[in-house]
């Protein structure tokens, strides 16, 4: 039996895994970044610097949860953010030089993969939905800097096809949720530690409705709003309930539109999709799947999993 290596290295969090085709079953490593408090990310440099420094610590880590040792069949890695020529962001190059290096000493093949292939395909198989990837079906990408909905088609060339069709106009969902965190002096990235805050609300809460058009829809009013109840002095878990309230209320009415206009089953991946309030609102939806196992937020498992698919496809 071999394994799929796998590595991810975000602007928010380094990441390996290891993935058996055989069993299914996969483990990941994974550290955040360190940020500054009361920032909000890193510059690219700085993201890049912090993956050279670390990458060969969680490997090390990897390996030693994973114990026993076995060949390496292929290396997956995330190689831009989106699967488009002109997506690039340099932190990722951390994570590709580590894949090519670990390919070229082994003498096997690595594969380039975008990171939003990798949130879809890490989230299917934390919910045993792999099937999914030889179909068509609608996936939403809620992450610090992505909010969009996608149609996901099989594709020979580049192993998942993702194509835009709805999402945010201006700022990402993750965005305005570090951003109220950092506000509320919440450590960086806040999407956990809101989503515990806004659990301690009381009472109802009226959620901003955002404008939207279509499929798309606009997040920036909601900064404006939730700033101007952190000066009216409101309690921090009720303004935390009110920006997660008003973004699942926004992607609530942007889903039901999909689901009408496609009819295709809809899975949910990134690190907003965590949200207890996210999940509660769709709860009981069986056309509708959320990422589970952890692999919300970013990982490596995914590419780990697209490099066995490509290695199975090639042999």
């Amino acid at each position: 039996m071999a394994w799929f290596l796998g590595f991810d290295t975000s602007n928010y969090k380094t990441s390996a895994a290891l993935y058996d085709s055989q069993n299914g079953q996969a483990i990941g490593q994974g550290r955040f970044l360190e940020t500054p408090a009361g920032t909000l990310g890193l510059r690219q440099s700085e993201a890049l610097f912090q993956h050279v420094r670390q990458l060969g610590e969680v490997a090390e880590e990897l390996f030693a949860q994973a114990g026993e040792r076995r060949p390496i069949a292929a290396v997956g890695y995330s190689a831009r953010p989106r699967n488009r020529q002109d997506s690039y962001m340099p932190c990722f190059l951390a994570g590709q030089a580590a894949a090519q290096t670990c390919a070229a000493v082994l003498g096997v093949p690595a594969f380039a993969f975008s990171h939003q292939q990798g949130h879809i395909s890490s989230a299917l198989w934390s919910v045993d939905r792999l099937d999914w990837l030889e179909k068509p079906f609608l996936s939403w990408h809620l992450s610090g800097g992505t909010t969009e909905l996608l149609l996901a088609e099989p594709c020979p060339e580049t192993r998942l096809k993702v194509s835009r069709i709805g999402g945010t106009a201006d700022l990402a969902a993750g965005q305005v949720v570090d951003r109220a965190g950092v506000r509320l002096g919440l450590p960086f990235p806040c999407g956990i530690h809101l989503d515990k805050l806004a659990q301690r609300a009381q009472g109802e809460i009226r959620p901003f409705v955002p404008k939207s058009r279509g499929l798309e829809f606009s997040l920036s009013g909601l900064e404006n709003k939730f700033e101007e109840r952190i000066r009216q002095g409101a309690p921090p878990e009720e303004t935390a309930a009110f920006v997660l309230q008003s973004i699942v209320k926004a992607v609530e009415r942007i889903t039901e539109q999909a689901l009408e206009q496609y009819r295709l089953p809809l899975l949910f991946s990134g690190g907003v999709t965590a949200s207890s309030q996210m999940q509660r609102a769709f709860a009981g939806r069986p056309e509708v799947v959320f990422a589970a196992k952890g692999c919300n937020g970013d990982n490596a498992v995914g590419a780990a999993v697209l490099a066995a698919l490509e290695k199975g496809e090639s042999d």
